[in-house]
């Protein structure tokens, strides 16, 4: 087969071997549409390090949607306000691996009606946050629910940084972020929206200004939304590009 990059959005496969399979198939380059394993020869949040793709990285990992919809912002605060630690709840619409009605699952909470309970579920996302950011190791914990929605995430992000900030000063510098460096990655709104809103919204993160609050001078909450299938999607076909754009070398295919 001649195939430049294969897209694996099956969500079961993610594997340095599961890649192998498609190289041995005629594709090139492989991009896996969750966080695989750690054997992939790259894991890219584009808008931060798409740039360090090189010709070699054949299988390649897009992250989650929740990871993309985060690290920038995690990026914009670190780079200017050097975040020590930080915690986040994911709120996220239900899935497809929630029974409609009580059902079988292997994890008891989600044998539960996904259209009538806020279900707690287990997460990797702050492994995905260090995945990128190793810096940040032990320094980041996450918990995840699912809520009764058909699509959209809202993140709620808490860090502590040790610069000094106030509500206005955090906005200004999200807001610039938004319509500079990340601008087509991250956007910023004051307007009094709800997840309906962002559905189709190309962005990786939507940062709602309206609900920024400052504790203490260092303590920092920050509301950030996202369409966790439109925006990850558009994700995918940037990374694609990116990878695209390193060449095809053949003789390591």
């Amino acid at each position: 087969l001649d195939i430049d990059v294969v897209l694996d959005c099956t969500g079961v496969y993610g594997s340095k071997a599961d890649g192998s399979a498609h190289l041995s198939s005629g594709a090139k380059k492989v991009l896996f549409s969750h966080p695989g394993s750690t054997d992939l020869d790259a894991t890219i949040v584009y808008g931060v390090n798409e740039t360090s793709l090189k010709n070699s990285d054949q299988l390649v990992s897009n992250a989650s949607c929740t990871t993309n919809c985060i690290i920038p912002v995690i990026k914009i605060l670190d780079d200017a306000l050097d975040i020590e630690s930080g915690t986040v709840t994911t709120i996220h619409a239900a899935m497809n691996d929630q029974p409609v009605i009580d059902a079988y699952h292997q994890d008891l909470r989600r044998t539960r009606a996904a259209s009538q309970s806020i279900i707690p579920v287990d997460t990797k996302l702050a492994a995905g946050i260090t995945r990128i950011f190793p810096k940040f190791k032990d320094h980041f914990e996450a918990i995840s629910v699912r809520v009764p929605t058909i699509n959209v995430t809202a993140i709620d992000l808490s860090v502590t940084v040790r610069s000094k900030v106030t509500v206005a000063k955090v906005n200004q510098l999200l807001q610039q972020a938004a319509e500079g460096s990340f601008r087509g990655i991250v956007d910023y709104t004051e307007l009094p929206l709800v997840s309906t809103d962002f559905n189709h919204d190309p962005h990786s993160a939507i940062i709602d200004g309206t609900q920024t609050r400052v504790s203490g001078q260092h303590l920092i909450k920050i509301l950030v939304w996202c369409d966790n299938e439109w925006g990850f999607a558009n994700r995918m076909l940037d990374t694609t590009l990116a990878m695209a754009a390193t060449g095809f070398n053949k003789s390591i295919c």
